[in-house]
């Protein structure tokens, strides 16, 4: 059994992590990432789709420090994005253990510390690591969820989640269901259009529809006017140029974007041109599945299609509740869970801008539903209290 030490243990070596880990840096401060993946920023690295860019302007995607080089364009693409976290992870020698699954940490009472145990993927081996604090970095999209769908199982075409979809090259002329209607639906239905599958969305929701251009002036206006002032102009300019999207089978919800995304986690639509191809008919809107049978989908309004390959872009699940436990003394576990921080979705209980920081030194960043631009705050904040606190 390994033990190791370290003032902070940052459990996550995504972008979250990274940037922790270089805010702690620059105060000297020690530090160890636990990374179950074999890389940092995995999801970037091994389970995004090819075309993917970051659906905000650079200045609101910046990690702490390093700013992204004056070549980059407004809207970075995915490869830009890991070129950038290779030089920052370079420049703040930045060396994550890689292959480490936290199966529980704790705070033990008696010894002021928390005690991390994570299996080394590589060898099976639990090892043991204590530290101070403890960040929780592991991020708002840690586990792909697919949903339970009566007759799926059934279905002899390939299933996909988001994170094992590339392209649409391999779909030209086959049916395609895409079944969820956030951004990575959309944009992943717009790049099977584009390469000539006879593509269908699930929209099971209220969504709203926004231009990259409308969020980025969005969230300079939330700077100086209240959220329900940015929500109606945000409304009022998405009709005015996506005008009535009833007709198509979508519906926009009663609350604004903005609000939504803070109340709900629910970001909006960034139309990337996956309207037009709904315009134009490329892209059929459908309604909620009730059952699979073969490859035949029944829909909830009782019509059914024919499908050769579904793709759930249907987000992911925190595992945070699982693993993280709040108190125990002389190696006795008195109370499981976080009952401060984090609920049992791992996004944390205080509000905005009060979220990262809970008890006993626990600490979340990357968790506050305000993307990268959150996690930039959440890191400095987390590395200038903790020094505080040393």
């Amino acid at each position: 059994m390994v033990q190791e030490q370290a003032a902070v243990i940052i459990v996550g070596a995504g972008p979250s992590g990274l940037a922790t880990a270089a805010c702690l840096n620059l105060h000297s401060i020690p530090y160890m990432i636990l990374e179950r993946e074999d890389c940092f920023a995995s999801l970037w690295k091994k389970y995004a789709y090819d075309r993917l860019h970051l659906h905000l302007d650079k200045q609101f995607c910046v990690l702490p420090h390093i700013p992204f080089p004056h070549s980059y364009p407004r809207f970075i693409s995915k490869q830009q994005f890991l070129s950038y976290l290779d030089d920052y992870v370079s420049h703040f020698n930045i060396t994550p253990l890689y292959r480490r699954c936290v199966e529980l940490a704790k705070f033990d009472e008696a010894s002021n510390k928390w005690i991390v145990k994570a299996r080394n993927l590589a060898c099976g081996e639990v090892e043991d690591f204590t530290g101070r604090f403890l960040v929780v970095a592991t991020g708002e999209t840690s586990n792909p969820y697919t949903p339970e769908i009566q007759g799926l199982d059934t279905f002899p075409g390939d299933v996909l989640h988001s994170t094992q979809f590339r392209n649409g090259k391999a779909f030209t002329g086959h049916n395609v269901l895409v079944v969820g209607s956030g951004n990575s639906g959309m944009e992943i239905a717009l790049d099977l259009a584009n390469n000539g599958a006879n593509t269908s969305i699930v929209v099971r929701s209220p969504v709203h529809i926004l231009s990259k251009q409308m969020v980025c002036l969005g969230l300079i206006l939330l700077k100086y006017i209240p959220v329900n002032m940015v929500d109606t102009l945000m409304v009022m300019l998405s009709k005015l140029v996506y005008g009535d999207l009833t007709k198509y089978g979508i519906i926009r919800p009663k609350e604004g974007p903005f609000f939504m995304k803070v109340a709900y986690g629910k970001y909006p639509v960034f139309d990337q041109g996956t309207y037009n191809k709904i315009k134009s008919g490329e892209i059929q809107v459908l309604p909620a599945i009730s059952s699979i049978k073969g490859n035949e989908v029944m829909l909830e309004n009782g019509k059914t299609h024919p499908f050769y390959t579904i793709v759930f872009c249907t987000g992911f699940k925190r595992s945070t509740n699982i693993w993280l436990k709040i108190l125990s003394i002389f190696g006795l576990l008195i109370e499981e869970g976080d009952d401060y921080l984090l609920n049992d979705d791992g996004i944390p209980k205080p509000s905005v801008p009060n979220h990262w920081k809970g008890k006993n030194g626990l600490y979340c960043v990357g968790l506050s539903r305000r993307g990268l631009y959150g996690l930039n705050a959440d890191a400095q904040n987390i590395a200038n209290d903790i020094n505080s606190l040393l």
